[in-house]
């Protein structure tokens, strides 16, 4: 019988001179699986291998290679690889400058675009946002593709998504504290309701546990930490983490390599 070849990982990331863009990561997996998380920015996702199937909003999904997917900010998703050979994705974290909140739910209904014009200006996106001195170029682009998306989903915007009080005061509350955290016990005093009915009423409302979102946040923090070159050790304290090897269990789980790797 044949043998398994071994896991691979390729990561490269950095953070572009064009408004807007929070981050580009460009990815090559074979066997690494995301958990549930969360991202504070737009995720602009092409694969270009391979394939990948994940969860949004408790919904699955594929991203095959003719494809574009985009995933709204603070709504929970994995990712995994859908085929024997993993895959090969390129990814742009946007703010709000290019896509709004009023987005969210359309992008939820209906993340996968197939899209062929889209597609080549997100890839040729991408070949500029990778030569230094093309970022007019970049910045061009970007734009045509963030007003090709909001043609996409204003379509069929429809009512925001239910966001129960008590839960949106538990997330306000962990933004607040992303780097300092603060207790369940402290956080259901705040909010006048019992702790194991916050847990159920936050996991209810955004299909994430607390402590989840709240390591998702604290790993987002530190990926920009990391882009503006500082140490891994510096970054566990500036993010929230007990110690180095506390941000590194959890940035590998959500990120595929270490603080180090992705540092470099």
């Amino acid at each position: 019988m044949a043998a398994k070849p071994a896991a691979h990982q390729e990561v490269s990331a950095w953070r572009p001179r064009i408004p807007g863009v929070v981050e580009v990561f460009h990815a090559h997996f074979t066997e690494h699986a995301y958990p549930m998380h969360v991202h504070e920015a737009w995720t602009l996702l092409i694969v270009d291998d391979g394939a990948v199937r994940y969860d949004l909003d408790r919904h699955e999904h594929g991203t095959p290679h003719d494809t574009v997917s985009l995933l709204p900010p603070h709504v929970p998703h994995n990712g995994s690889p859908a085929t024997p050979h993993g895959f090969r994705k390129r990814v742009i974290y946007l703010d709000a400058t290019h896509l709004t909140d009023d987005l969210i739910g359309p992008a939820v209904d209906a993340p996968d675009l197939a899209d062929p014009v889209l597609r080549r200006r997100v890839g040729q996106l991408h070949t500029a946002l990778a030569r230094p001195g093309d970022e007019l170029e970049a910045d061009s682009r970007l734009t045509l593709i963030g007003e090709r998306l909001r043609d996409h989903f204003r379509r069929t915007v429809r009512a925001p998504r239910p966001d129960p009080a008590l839960a949106r005061r538990l997330r306000e509350l962990l933004d607040a504290y992303v780097v300092q955290g603060i207790s369940l016990e402290r956080a259901a005093d705040v909010v006048q309701a019992h702790p194991a009915h916050l847990v159920r009423a936050f996991s209810g409302a955004y299909g994430i546990a607390p402590h989840q979102y709240l390591t998702a946040r604290r790993v987002d923090l530190a990926r920009r930490l990391l882009l503006d070159g500082r140490s891994p050790a510096e970054v566990a304290a500036a993010a929230g983490f007990y110690d180095q090897a506390h941000l590194t269990r959890h940035f590998r789980k959500l990120v595929g390599v270490t603080p180090g790797r992705y540092g470099r």
